[in-house]
């Protein structure tokens, strides 16, 4: 599946650290809502696509010249 990246380096270091941080406190609080939100963010951040910026034609990417 050839999906094209819309995050960025900075975006998808937001991401990564957002989503360590999620999947701890879901794993010291027991609320499976946070773990599952937090390896959301983590795939989207892993794989540098994110659905959620498709309809708005939304990127971070830096365009190179």
């Amino acid at each position: 599946m050839n999906l094209p990246k819309n995050v960025g380096a900075m975006d998808r270091n937001i991401r990564l650290a957002v989503a360590g941080v999620l999947i701890l406190a879901g794993l010291m609080t027991g609320n499976i809502i946070l773990d599952i939100l937090g390896l959301i963010i983590l795939a989207t951040g892993a794989i540098g696509f994110c659905p959620a910026y498709l309809p708005f034609k939304f990127s971070t990417v830096k365009k190179s010249d």
